[in-house]
């Protein structure tokens, strides 16, 4: 027992001699222990999934905004459908900002956005407020693009589909369709009315455009191996 107690007050003098002549190093010797743990746990960033986020509250403000058509409340679709259109604008804005880029949010925005305006787009026609051309247009496009891309995806294990200036320009003209054709539901102001009229004009252009486009894109893409292969 005494040779016990000789023992850790040897140890202890030992810890005060060291801390009497290197004040400064166990300090040191501390923060570096303190700053490998920090730095071994992860940092919590709360807007890293910001830009997945807002796509999954897009994709659930479809049923609420299919309602209020549906039961002819157009004010309150038309102000779903805005705050719809902010939450695709922010999720972009965010992704790039932040550098967020996921392959989980490049499948699931597009996806987000067909899912939204496809809905849209046969519910006002179900309402006889889309024209039949329209939406005839842009639901064939769609499905072609899907085809396309399932059989080149079975056939040859491409899933690189980039979209075009034209399908995005689509794509725009066709939310501002939607926006137009809700907004003639609350006035029938004079600019409204041809704004209307232009923003389906723009829709049913730009869908033949882009998906010719997008055609010959796929043609060139699954002819050029071949050619290299019959050289």
């Amino acid at each position: 027992m005494a040779l016990a107690g000789w023992t850790i007050l040897a140890d202890l003098d030992d810890s005060a001699i060291a801390a009497a002549r290197w004040p400064h190093v166990l300090p040191s010797l501390g923060s570096e222990n303190a700053m490998s743990e920090a730095t071994a746990r992860p940092m919590f960033n709360p807007l890293r999934n910001a830009p997945n986020l807002l796509t999954l509250m897009r994709i659930c403000l479809a049923p609420f905004l299919v309602a209020a058509i549906l039961e002819g409340q157009y004010r309150l679709g038309f102000i779903l459908f805005v705050a719809a259109g902010l939450t695709d604008l922010l999720d972009g804005a965010l992704a790039r900002l932040l550098k967020q880029r996921s392959m989980l949010g490049a499948y699931l925005d597009p996806v987000a956005d067909k899912l939204l305006l496809s809905t849209i787009f046969l519910v006002l026609l179900h309402k006889g407020l889309m024209p039949v051309t329209v939406t005839v247009l842009v639901f064939g496009r769609d499905v072609g693009i899907l085809l396309v891309a399932a059989l080149l995806y079975a056939a040859v294990g491409r899933r690189e589909f980039n979209p075009s200036i034209f399908g995005k320009a689509n794509t725009l003209a066709q939310i501002t369709a939607v926006a137009a054709v809700l907004l003639h539901q609350l006035t029938a102001a004079y600019w409204v009315v041809v704004f209307r009229l232009v923003a389906l004009d723009a829709t049913m252009a730009l869908t033949v455009i882009s998906g010719f486009h997008y055609a010959w894109v796929v043609s060139r893409r699954t002819g050029a191996p071949a050619a290299n292969g019959a050289k």
